[in-house]
């Protein structure tokens, strides 16, 4: 890598890590503290469920967020829109830190919450394809792969974080304590990893290839008519190939929290670091399965890790349910260090790689931000009803997540290779429907 090319790694390293950071500890408190501090008139299974349904509140923004960040983005700058959504989400995720609960102010609690959630949802929808498009327009041909893993190190990055944090507060306070100001702290700190990421995207520099877009006229009026008008079955492609990863991934840190504790019996320190465990894992894999990819194709590395996934979905939770700490270590951490991290570690340059620059922002936001609404927010509440229709058992739940892998294989398979093609204003490899419509 080139000395530019090392800042923006490392940019979209620690900048994806503090998003994903306060995302991920929202998602932690919902399964933990929200649904007695904000819904304390309904019964613990539907507090749970409406914490859960704020969860999901967030994620029902992040397709508008990324449009609009992507409009920006593909149209006056990548960087700016950058600065802008780690702001945003630092902002919005301290104010939870202190927003006041249920017992003092009523109703207004819960919509305050769920506003704040809102722009939280907004930001992170932003924060991801710029990260990923300015790695992976900075990266060489044969690197990019590599390149955009970094981008993608930061949500694993952000998860061992979040948890640790939690974590450490948890255990380390008294049960009263934590509900009574525990749980805000690790809001709180946001405000540093903030101002970390924002200090270091401000030193980097705009994209080359969005430079030549410009230089070139190539910048379109309104990047999302020409998304989806031009590249509408590679959105939908994109779409469907990232159903799978949402759901793999947010069984494993967000909803395993509440079944391995209220329904198999353990206790929440041991599956918060069950958890970071994992996380940490997979960001070290993460790389290693990128840089695959850069040698023997995205496809392949993607179908690779989806199998993989399908294969062991079943075992896994056999293997958990009996209650043995060291049998949950060893599912999350295969399952989220060699499956999931095959597949994410490949996605982003595989998803940027599928439109041309001049909607390369909002092409990969629309899509990637639109699987997550649909399957990752509300993957906590679905999983909560499967089980729930299984009579506690995960079966159902289980088979419904080795079918979003069938579907997210099916979807990569239809999809074009593109580890070989330059980021030229032209996606590679036009689909049969896309040779008349792609851009000349």
């Amino acid at each position: 890598m080139s000395g530019q090319s090392r800042r923006v790694a490392l940019a979209t390293l620690i900048g994806t890590t503090v998003e994903w950071y306060d995302f991920f500890i929202y998602g932690t408190s919902a399964a933990l503290v929200l649904n007695e501090l904000f819904f304390p008139e309904f019964s613990p299974a539907a507090g749970t469920m409406l914490a859960f349904a704020t969860f999901a509140t967030g994620w029902l923004a992040r397709p508008l967020g990324g449009v609009l960040a992507g409009h920006f983005g593909d149209r006056a700058s990548r960087k700016t829109m950058l600065v802008v959504t780690v702001v945003g989400m630092g902002v919005a995720t301290m104010l939870i830190g202190v927003l006041p609960t249920y017992a003092s102010i009523g109703v207004a609690a819960p919509v305050l919450l769920v506003a704040l959630r809102v722009v939280q949802g907004l930001a992170v929808g932003g924060e991801y394809g710029g990260a990923v498009v300015l790695a992976v327009e900075h990266a060489r041909d044969g690197r990019r792969g590599l390149a955009a893993s970094w981008a993608q190190m930061g949500v694993p990055a952000g998860l061992v974080l979040g948890t640790g944090v939690f974590y450490a507060f948890f255990t380390a306070l008294p049960e009263d304590a934590f509900h009574a100001w525990g749980w805000r702290v690790p809001f709180l700190l946001s405000f540093v990893l903030v101002l970390v990421g924002l200090v270091i995207r401000m030193r980097i520099v705009e994209s080359p290839a969005f430079e030549d877009a410009k230089q070139a006229r190539e910048v379109v009026r309104v990047p999302l008519v020409e998304a989806v008008s031009r590249h509408p079955r590679r959105i939908a492609l994109l779409i469907a190939a990232h159903i799978a990863p949402n759901t793999y991934f947010y069984t494993f840190a967000t909803f395993i929290l509440t079944y391995a504790t209220s329904t198999l019996g353990y206790s929440t320190g041991l599956v918060l670091v069950a958890v970071s465990v994992a996380a940490l894992i997979e960001t070290c894999t993460l790389p290693a399965f990128a840089h695959l990819s850069d040698r023997v194709g995205r496809r392949p590395v993607y179908l690779g890790g989806l199998a993989f996934l399908a294969a062991t979905t079943f075992p896994f939770f056999w293997l958990i349910d009996g209650g043995s700490g060291p049998a949950l270590f060893a599912g999350i951490a295969v399952c989220m260090g060699l499956g999931h991290s095959a597949v994410y570690g490949t996605q982003a340059s595989f998803f940027s790689e599928l439109f041309p620059t001049s909607v390369r922002y909002t092409g990969l936001s629309l899509g990637y931000q639109v699987a997550g609404a649909l399957f990752g927010g509300p993957l906590p509440m679905i999983a909560t009803a499967l089980v729930g229709f299984g009579d506690g058992r995960p079966w159902y739940f289980a088979g419904y997540m080795a079918l979003t892998a069938l579907i997210s294989a099916v979807a990569v398979y239809a999809a074009p290779e593109t580890s070989r093609a330059g980021l030229a204003g032209s996606p590679p490899s036009p689909l049969p429907t896309e040779r008349k419509m792609s851009c000349p």
